[in-house]
Parts: C-alpha cells; structure tokens; sequence
C-alpha cells in the first residue's frame, strides 16, 4: 500500500472542500443522498458518494490515486454524530 502525502494544512483542506461541495456537488447530491458520505478530491472536484467514508474514499482513490480527500455527510455541518440522536418523545 503506498503512502499519501497530505499537500494541504487541514484548514486549506475544508475551506476547499467546503467551497466546492457548495459550488458545485451539493446541488447533484441533495436530496436524493441524504445521510451519506462524499468524499471529494480538493484538486481535482472528483467526487464519490457512499455510505460510509472508506468506501467512498476507495471509489475516489479508484479514479483519482493522488487524491487530496475531504469529506462531509451529505445534509449535515459534519461527517460523524456524536452521543444519542434519537427523539425524545413525552408521555
């Protein structure tokens, strides 16, 4: 397995991805994807849609070997929940 090297500081890294998924992936995922994961090549705006990150990243690396990979959950602000999401109900 080869190792990839990181070409951008992790913030460079979101505010590219973030501006692309804005720009130009959101309107092509949403709402048919809602809840899973696109990885996007930050060079490239290559990207693939998956239920989780390593086989979206996979399909991505797939295409693009030297992808700059960012990731966000599709109709969320980031790619893992935290704690309890369920909904409260009252009796």
């Amino acid at each position: 397995m080869a190792v990839h090297q990181r070409r951008y500081s992790k913030e460079e890294l979101a505010q590219r991805g973030k501006a692309l998924y804005e720009s130009q992936i959101r309107q092509q995922v949403e709402p048919n994807h809602v809840g899973k994961i696109v990885a996007i090549d930050i060079e490239t705006g290559t990207f693939e849609v998956a239920e989780d990150t390593l086989v979206a990243s996979d399909r991505l690396l797939e295409k693009c070997p030297e992808a700059q990979t960012w990731f966000i959950r599709i109709g969320h602000r980031g790619v893992h929940h935290f704690g309890w999401h369920g909904s409260a109900t009252k009796a």
